[in-house]
């Protein structure tokens, strides 16, 4: 992971945070995964999802956590 990727993706865990929601990054291992690489937004009491696929509760790319973030 480039160094810029990784300073976004903690600018948005950080937003996320003050929003009361824990940035997730999915954890699949296999490149051809639907879900791999993606991110997801959880509930950070609850850990249910509050932004993403409701069954794999990733499937964000990181501008699109940002987007739901800022809304």
């Amino acid at each position: 992971m480039s160094d810029a990727l990784k300073v976004y993706e903690n600018r948005l865990r950080r937003m996320a945070r003050r929003q009361g929601l824990s940035l997730a990054k999915s954890r699949r291992r296999d490149t051809r995964a639907v879900d791999w690489g993606t991110y997801g937004l959880l509930d950070a009491n609850s850990g249910t999802v509050a932004c993403g696929d409701t069954s794999t509760g990733y499937g964000m790319s990181l501008d699109e956590i940002e987007a739901a973030l800022n809304e």
